[in-house]
């Protein structure tokens, strides 16, 4: 057992004292899943948000999850085994696969989403083709373990709904309009396809009429509405919401972690946990630590974590001596990231996830004008190359045609006009490859070189160099309507286009080391009583690994539930305690 006791708080810490059951330190979706679920088993729930918006990375992620044997699955008849699923995590994690939380993640995360889903407005629906990131390894698979969460309608926050953590600009559309996956791909073919533009035209009177109440549109998507159902019932089964309220310490009494003392509104508040304390505060990636993480290239890294994602949970578990994670595969979530100088100085980032580098006519070459990864792998796969060979940053191209169908970072598909982009600097313009070259300062010689070498295999539908296009999760990734390749197409149509990409991350996978029930275990390999940890703040089940889509939620959610469930049962099994809260 852990024998770290709190020193003895003076009388200013003590103006007020509170006292719940559960105290759950962030308000992503680890947090809420945690919430939530303790609320629904009759405990007293505070959540302790530092930014003055609750919902964090979650609320701007994807919003998948990647879970074995889930009811979705299994309803649509996906073939699936638990060894499947094991297998590969093994063969994609390699080294730092832990037999304990991965084999728990396997028995317990379709538990979770499934008790979730009844206990709470979360719903999710299968993706029919989703493959997994290597698809082509040994258990691997194309379907069944991705899920994507139902759109939502924000009004049912009520008052809440104006400080749910509102996505950046650019994965907006029209100031305030939300988009999932099946709507780009309904906005890239409104032209070809009536049922297309009926699909945009009725989101779009949706959104007009929204803006009329609302600061933005009420039909929510992917990670915001991800965290608007789990904060929906966590509101209405009584889970109370602190924001703008910074955790300064653990209160820890005889070893057991008993409480928080945090500073709300300039003041300190003691805040007692008859059950115990959640550490899902996002991680690091934000904080002056994370650079003591990464490889130092020289050049800007590029986070999306908030910046309130800046490590308190480390900072709070060194206290009792907790262990970190160590010698990881990773101890970022890698995405290339470009970003956008505004007029005002404001710097807006953007994630190069899935909109534009598998794309037909789209490419990435390093400053020495050569191509230097399959651009159609995932995103962590992209950086890990970019780190490789030097080439960060890089810039990805494309011709008129490309950026015409599908966009490319920032900058729209046609018919809007992406001038301002121009002017701004974040989208470069040039009338031919040469000129583009110059423009971006790569070699024009081996851009062109790079260029003929590529046009040639597009047309005949096969890369040689980078295999671009050849698993079925690249192809996936591309156009399906395009030909022989869904992922290549020459470049050749004038004017050229590109857009500088960084390394950056979409969060930080090094944490606090826990074991099956979500405890952190301190540095002697004990649980140390009443911490628990889950997402980010969770040292990762994958080991900085990649693979698959919503392998940060799906653990989040998981754990989450788990710590939130251990508690209760300990709780349950303990004589009962009368509970009050002073104001």
């Amino acid at each position: 057992m852990n024998s770290f006791t709190q020193p003895p708080t003076t009388a200013a810490q003590q103006v007020a004292t509170h006292h719940y059951d559960v105290i759950v330190l962030g308000s992503g979706a680890a947090g809420f899943a945690a919430a939530t679920t303790a609320a629904c088993n009759g405990l007293k729930v505070l959540l302790i948000e530092k930014a003055e918006t609750f919902g964090g990375t979650s609320a701007i992620s994807g919003g998948a999850v990647w879970i074995y044997g889930t009811d979705q699955a299994k309803a649509a008849g996906f073939d699936d085994s638990a060894e499947a699923m094991r297998t590969y995590l093994k063969q994609t994690i390699g080294a730092g696969y832990n037999a304990e939380l991965v084999d728990t993640y396997i028995e317990r995360g379709h538990e979770a989403l499934g008790w979730l889903e009844k206990h709470t407005e979360l719903a999710y629906a299968i993706r029919p083709l989703s493959p997994d990131y290597y698809p082509d390894e040994q258990g691997g698979t194309d379907r069944g373990r991705a899920l994507e969460m139902v759109e939502y309608d924000g009004r049912a926050l009520g008052e809440h709904f104006k400080t749910l953590k509102m996505p950046p600009a650019g994965m907006l559309l029209f100031g305030g309009m939300m988009v999932n996956r099946a709507d780009i791909q309904h906005f890239l073919s409104f032209k070809r396809s009536p049922g297309s533009l009926w699909h945009c035209l009725k989101l779009m009177a949706r959104y007009g009429i929204d803006r009329i109440r609302h600061h933005r549109g009420t039909r929510l998507t992917v990670g915001n509405a991800l965290i608007a159902r789990l904060a929906t019932t966590a509101f209405a089964n009584g889970v109370e919401l602190w924001l703008s309220s910074n955790t300064d310490s653990l209160i820890v009494e005889n070893g057991t972690v008993t409480g928080v003392l945090v500073t709300r509104n300039g003041v300190q508040q003691r805040v007692l946990a008859r059950g115990g304390v959640i550490c899902a505060m996002g991680g690091f990636a934000a904080g002056k630590l994370a650079a003591n993480f990464r490889p130092d290239t020289g050049t800007p890294h590029l986070s999306m974590s908030p910046s309130s994602n800046s490590g308190d949970g480390m900072r709070l578990g060194e206290t009792v001596n907790a262990a970190c994670g160590h010698d990881m595969a990773a101890n970022f979530f890698w995405a290339p990231v470009s970003e956008l100088t505004h007029k005002t100085g404001e710097r807006e980032r953007f994630p190069h996830l899935v909109t534009d580098r598998a794309k037909p006519g789209v490419i990435a070459v390093n400053r020495a004008g050569q191509r230097f990864v399959n651009e159609a792998n995932s995103y962590h796969h992209f950086v890990q190359a970019m780190f490789a060979t030097g080439s960060s940053p890089c810039w990805l191209i494309c011709d008129s045609e490309a950026l015409s169908r599908y966009g490319m970072g920032l900058a729209r598909p046609s018919p809007v006009d992406n001038s301002a982009l121009i002017n701004a600097g974040y989208l470069h313009r040039a009338e031919s490859a040469e000129q583009l070259a110059q423009a971006i300062g790569v070699d024009p010689q081996a851009l062109s070189q790079t260029l003929a070498r590529y046009n040639a295999d597009a047309r005949e539908g096969v890369d040689h160099v980078f295999a671009k296009g050849g698993n079925s999760y690249n192809r996936y990734m591309g156009d399906p309507d395009h030909r022989p390749n869904p992922c290549l197409a020459p470049l050749s149509k004038a004017p050229w286009y590109a857009i500088q990409l960084h390394t950056g991350d979409l969060g930080s996978a090094r944490g606090l080391v826990t074991d099956r029930n979500a405890n952190v275990l301190d540095r002697s390999g004990a649980p140390i009583p009443g911490l628990y940890a889950a997402g980010n703040d969770m040292n990762s089940l994958m080991d900085g690994t990649y693979p698959g889509p919503g392998i940060t939620i799906g653990p989040g959610l998981t754990f989450g539930y788990i710590a939130a469930s251990h508690i209760a049962q300990r709780l349950k099994l303990a004589a009962p305690l009368k509970t009050t809260v002073e104001h």
